[in-house]
């Protein structure tokens, strides 16, 4: 799952990859031509690359990216995805090439792209290698906030001469991030909220996470807050916490996840049992993606935080 600035337990392979280069550098592309065809580029990482100037067949190596591509209408570059690309529905009937924390290097290899796009958290260093020393140059996004998901989103824009999509794009989701803090400053309650990412253990999204900014931008007060990314808690901790609104979730809609709503509704001292604000959310992935759809899980959590904030008015 991505995660927000000074995040723990990320992949390292970018620390040894990124080149040091003055912040406005990080998110130009196209900053030479390299050759015919050919030019060098700095990915929003900071790594120094060398990439068609039209790549005709590139494989995701994440879920987001994927989404991403389509959004830009870019789709048809698309020769191979990792496993769990199932938005939208076309993107499960590509290649898939192992999950994005187990590249399969043969099988990407094999579709002869001549781009990868991936992303800084996850992607592993040993596949990046690999991939690199058979010549397929890895273009990587940074993403640990909505602010950064946009510069990514623009960043691939730009590498694929799609420029005005990605801006479209980045301007809706702008647009929609002011509605949403317009109304938010008007509030002055911020409910205490617990989002559950597992249930045995019971697991939170803490600090430094993509969901603790979804948080507060919503306008809540995380609870799991603190110095780990993803804390374990006790039930009987999280009951003293006294959440006001509990978000589950889950991989699925299954008895499985009713279970553990069921579970927190048999202690009616929790204040978000005693409001029935326990629900549950299946599949996750708005809320666990960076892609243009994180603004989607934004206006959820906001809707799930203050019911009733956007039934008046723009």
């Amino acid at each position: 799952m991505a995660c927000k600035r000074n995040r723990k337990g990320m992949g390292r392979w970018w620390q040894t990859a990124v080149v040091l280069l003055p912040p406005l550098l990080l998110l130009l592309v196209g900053t030479a031509v390299g050759g015919a065809g050919r030019q060098t580029v700095v990915d929003p990482t900071g790594r120094v690359l060398d990439v068609p100037v039209h790549p005709r067949r590139i494989v995701s190596l994440a879920p987001s990216i994927t989404e991403i591509l389509y959004a830009l209408g870019q789709a048809h570059r698309l020769v191979g995805v990792c496993r769990f690309s199932n938005y939208p529905l076309a993107a499960q009937a590509l290649p898939k090439v192992g999950s994005f924390v187990q590249l399969d290097v043969e099988r990407i290899a094999a579709l002869r792209p001549d781009l990868c796009i991936g992303i800084k958290d996850g992607n592993p260093l040993a596949a990046v290698e690999r991939l690199q020393a058979l010549s397929i140059p890895v273009f990587a996004v940074n993403p640990v906030d909505i602010e950064t998901v946009m510069e990514g989103i623009l960043a691939i824009g730009g590498l694929l001469d799609a420029h005005s999509q990605a801006a479209t794009i980045v301007a809706d989701m702008r647009r929609r991030i002011d509605r949403i803090e317009r109304r938010v400053a008007t509030i002055d309650q911020h409910p205490r909220v617990f989002v559950q990412i597992g249930a045995s253990p019971i697991i939170a999204a803490g600090s430094g996470t993509f969901l603790d900014d979804l948080i507060h931008m919503a306008g809540g007060t995380n609870v799991a807050a603190g110095s780990t990314p993803y804390p374990r808690f006790t039930q009987e901790q999280v009951i003293l916490m006294a959440p006001e609104v509990i978000v589950i979730l889950s991989k699925e809609q299954t008895t499985a996840s009713e279970q553990v709503r069921t579970g927190w509704m048999q202690w009616p001292s929790i204040p978000a049992v005693e409001r029935n604000a326990v629900h549950v959310i299946a599949p996750p992935d708005l809320f666990v993606r960076p892609s243009p759809r994180l603004v989607d899980a934004l206006e959820v959590l906001t809707t799930l935080i203050h019911p009733g904030l956007f039934e008046v008015g723009p």
